[in-house]
This record gives structure tokens, C-alpha cells and sequence, in this order.
């Protein structure tokens, strides 16, 4: 959904053509919606537990397998490293959509791994690496 709604706005590149394209499940697309949910399942797996809340991609592939969570989130990390594999193939293999697009395919895959990199879920948990972040973006200037 995020890159069909980034793909509006972008005139003449985002043809009809392109939005078939994505609505069809393309591996790149499919790759990148993988890395955003594990790796957000895995960073707030515990706090959603403490709630609660509905099980996540961690639990499920505990209860599937009859495995540990340490044994689930090693597993889990290996089909996000497939997933960064198949975008890198992807991006190395010729296509008729531009490559604006696709790099907003690709930016969506590492603003997720950014955002839950570590274990830690810093979209939800505002801590001082998303603070630095920001500020070193919109706040401070760059030197010239």
C-alpha cells in the first residue's frame, strides 16, 4: 500500500504501466513488505506480548516449528537477509520501470531496517538515535 500511495505525486514517471506493475506483486515489492514485518515483529515482539497483544511473526514461527525464540528470531533474521537479497537482484536486473520508482521500493526496505534495526523499535520508543537522526536532517546544519 505505502508504495502505491508514495508511486501518487510523482507526475509522468508513475505511468499506469507502473502502478500494474506494483499492484501485481512484484518480488522486490513482496521482499521489502518482508524486511518491514519481520524486522518489526522482532523489535516490538516483547512489549507486544507484555500488552497482550495478537501474536506476532516471532510466535507464530514458535508455535509452528516447536521451536525457542532465540531459534525463531535467528530463522526469521535469515528470510530478511534472503529478502535484501532478492532486492539487490532486483536492482541488477533490467526493467521497464524507472528507476525512481524502484528506488522508493528500496528507500521503504531501509527506512525499516533503520527504524528496527537492534531490536529495539524506535518508531514506537522515540529514543536517542531517532532524535539524532532528525535533528542531523532537519536541525543542524550541514557544514560547507
Amino acid at each position: 500500500m505505502f508504495t502505491i500511495i508514495s508511486f501518487v505525486g510523482m507526475g509522468f514517471i508513475a505511468t499506469k504501466e507502473a502502478f500494474d506493475w506494483v499492484l501485481n506483486g512484484p518480488k522486490i515489492v513482496r521482499a521489502c513488505s518482508t524486511i518491514i514485518r519481520l524486522m518489526d515483529d522482532m523489535a516490538s515482539h516483547k512489549f507486544e506480548q507484555e500488552r497482550g497483544h495478537i501474536a506476532s511473526s516471532v510466535e507464530c514461527y514458535m508455535k509452528q516449528y516447536s521451536v525457542s525464540e532465540q531459534h525463531a528470531y535467528h530463522e526469521l533474521n535469515k528470510q530478511v537477509e534472503k529478502a535484501w537479497k532478492d532486492i539487490n537482484q532486483e536492482f541488477l536486473r533490467p526493467t521497464a520501470i524507472p528507476m525512481p520508482l524502484l528506488t522508493r521500493v528500496l528507500n521503504f526496505a531501509r527506512n525499516g531496517d533503520f527504524m528496527y534495526k537492534g531490536r529495539e523499535d524506535i518508531f514506537k520508543n522515540v529514543g536517542e538515535v531517532i532524535k539524532d537522526n532528525v535533528a542531523s536532517l532537519f536541525v543542524d546544519p550541514v557544514p560547507m
